[in-house]
């Protein structure tokens, strides 16, 4: 669930510049080139999973996320939670495979970007927490290990952005990130969530699957906006170190799509 969002990391692969520590091997294209620009992402990805530290790019294999909280906090209904998940990491953004890449002209302020893929499958794991009450006035305190699993993650997001000028040089700012994501299936499990009863945590993971879309429904927006402030922050790394006409070709430059 969590991957809608990264997903949105894709658009640091587009890098290319003149700089002497960035790799030979990424490919520049001509200002509007979807279909080199879209290459060239992919390109990208498959080559460096890892990221480019230099220039901010950060690694696709394993991502990090920050500690999140959902919550229903009317403890006097028969049904709330608060649930807690921390050291949480998403593996599978470096299968990414981008279908759309568009906006990236020479004056990108004119229209937006818009970045559209798919990502075979995200797993994320980490730790949990959880309080409340459900299912015949059961209460819930319980501590453990999380994993989700979602298959067949379609992404589009679209960006508005904003120039300034470092060393006569043009950066790009972003004004607004709005992100959409589909999944095809989820799967979850939260081990010992209830600690003395093994049998009613299978119970109720399997509750939990067999329901995953109206789950998914509950949590999408949360999910989005702490996704979106994730992304902001990680392509923010990217657009403060790389000038954006250095992404492109210029006179001196012949390695193209």
């Amino acid at each position: 669930m969590y991957q809608i969002l990264y997903v949105a990391i894709s658009l640091q692969f587009i890098i290319a510049s003149k700089c002497e520590t960035l790799p030979e091997s990424i490919t520049k294209c001509h200002y509007g080139d979807n279909r080199c620009v879209r290459l060239s992402i992919n390109e990208v990805i498959e080559k460096f999973p890892k990221g480019i530290p230099v220039i901010g790019m950060k690694a696709m294999d394993v991502v990090k996320l920050p500690n999140v909280q959902f919550a229903n906090n009317d403890e006097l209904n028969d049904f709330w939670f608060k649930l807690k998940l921390y050291n949480q990491s998403i593996y599978g953004f470096e299968n990414t495979v981008i279908s759309e890449a568009k906006g990236f002209v020479k004056d990108p302020t004119s229209a937006q970007i818009k970045i559209r893929g798919v990502i075979p499958k995200l797993v994320c794991a980490g730790n949990y927490d959880a309080k409340g009450r459900m299912l015949w006035m059961l209460n819930i305190n319980a501590t453990g290990v999380t994993k989700s699993e979602l298959s067949h993650v379609l992404f589009r997001m679209a960006l508005k952005v904003q120039t300034e000028y470092r060393n006569n040089k043009r950066y790009l700012k972003i004004n607004e990130l709005t992100p959409n994501i589909g999944i095809d299936r989820w799967q979850m499990w939260f081990d010992n969530f209830f600690p003395e009863n093994p049998a009613l945590t299978t119970v109720v993971n399997t509750i939990f699957n067999e329901n995953w879309s109206e789950i998914w429904k509950e949590l999408e927006n949360p999910i989005l906006q702490i996704f979106t402030n994730v992304l902001l922050s990680m392509l923010k790394s990217i657009f403060d170190n790389v000038p954006y006409d250095d992404l492109f070709i210029s006179k001196n430059d012949t390695k193209q799509l």
